[in-house]
């Protein structure tokens, strides 16, 4: 079952999940920019990039490295990849047990400890774990199988620097409104994000024509069509354009202001202008992920419902169904979702720019970018 407007979807989780908030559908609004998150996340992972991905890691801003921003996802080139067994014993996988069993394979002093726990005693999963940090890098750990007896789990470290960042966006409007009051603050605060964080800049021509702007290694400006010069540096292995260099990627959805992906208003050229790629996350993907796995799971898929439902209870203790956690058995069926349906998943997008490109198009960039030597690139 799918529904016809976000709207009537949003009556519907506002029905049957938010019965007991004061006011249903605002409570649904909110949820449903989690559920974009999600979306996002388990679409880089289904593409293979869950080892290079952080999630709210902070970005300094291009030539300005005083100021930096927290970014949804950030994909970064892996330096090593190791692996570890730990024992099954119920207890919590964290950091310091990961970094002990780390020590026979690496040198672990220069990292700092970080506080995260890879699984807890209640069987949530922290996607994306951070279990340490040094000047230059990070080291992250993931499950690679769970056995009866023990995990494997796999430990990489991460160089600091991004080679590509998404973002969400996603605003709610109040029953009576047109526009959320908010939304063209948030869309320019997107649109800021996107245009700092990369080497690559973008100018206008007199006649209104997008150009981009990067540096070459003697300092020498080299300008060209934005996106002719975008796809140059994308599939080049010069140095110097690479270094800095940072696709950035925009997941938009309507919510009744961004209007559609043919139909766009103020806020939507905002961030059109503003990210290498913008993607719209269409009403008919959302209806059917929150149908299919939120409202009327079939078997297979019900303990994606049962984490959302636990999380969005009038006497809930934690939430376990966000884009950082998860409940493990959760994690496993949505992993299972979006592998078995992954080329219906990637049409519940448009592309609103770059104009003509395919989402498959840019799986191939992120591809192209995490195949360089960026070693030898820093």
């Amino acid at each position: 079952m799918t529904y016809e407007s976000i709207d009537k979807l949003q009556n519907a989780l506002g029905e049957e999940v938010f019965h007991y908030t004061k006011d249903r559908k605002k409570a649904a609004g909110r949820a449903l920019g989690t559920i974009v998150e999600i979306i996002t996340y388990y679409l880089i992972k289904s593409w293979g990039l869950n080892n290079s991905t952080s999630i709210e890691r902070g970005l300094v801003e291009y030539g300005n490295e005083d100021i930096s921003h927290n970014v949804e996802y950030s994909l970064h080139p892996i330096i090593d990849t190791y692996e570890v067994t730990l024992p099954n014993d119920g207890k919590s996988i964290t950091a310091t047990k990961v970094l002990k069993a780390l020590e026979s394979q690496r040198d672990v002093s220069k990292f700092r400890k970080k506080n995260n726990n890879l699984l807890d005693t209640h069987n949530v999963l922290r996607n994306a774990c951070t279990i340490g940090e040094s000047d230059d890098s990070f080291l992250l750990t993931s499950f690679k199988s769970i056995g009866q007896d023990e995990y494997a789990l796999l430990v990489f470290e991460q160089m600091q620097k991004p080679y590509a960042m998404f973002e969400c966006k996603r605003v709610g409007v109040e029953e009576g409104m047109k526009k959320g009051p908010q939304t063209i603050e948030k869309a320019k605060q997107g649109a800021y994000v996107a245009r700092a964080a990369s080497s690559l800049q973008k100018i206008r021509t007199n006649s209104g024509e997008k150009y981009g702007i990067i540096y070459r290694e003697n300092g020498e400006p080299y300008i060209k069509s934005y996106v002719e010069l975008m796809d140059e540096i994308i599939y080049s292995d010069d140095t110097a354009l690479l270094q800095k260099f940072i696709l950035t990627i925009g997941v938009v959805s309507n919510h009744g202001n961004w209007f559609t992906a043919e139909n766009h208003n103020k806020e939507l050229k905002v961030l059109a202008e503003s990210y290498d790629w913008l993607m719209f996350l269409t009403d008919h993907g959302l209806s059917q992920f929150i149908s299919e796995l939120l409202l009327h799971p079939s078997e297979e898929y019900k303990k994606v419902r049962e984490a959302f439902a636990k999380s969005y209870t009038a006497n809930k203790k934690r939430n376990v169904f966000t884009k950082i956690r998860m409940d493990i058995k959760a994690d496993a069926a949505l992993r299972r979702y979006f592998s078995d349906n992954l080329d219906e998943i990637e049409g519940w997008f448009n592309i609103i720019t770059p104009t003509g490109k395919t989402v498959k198009e840019l799986k191939n960039e992120l591809e192209a970018l995490r195949s360089k030597d960026w070693e030898k690139i820093r």
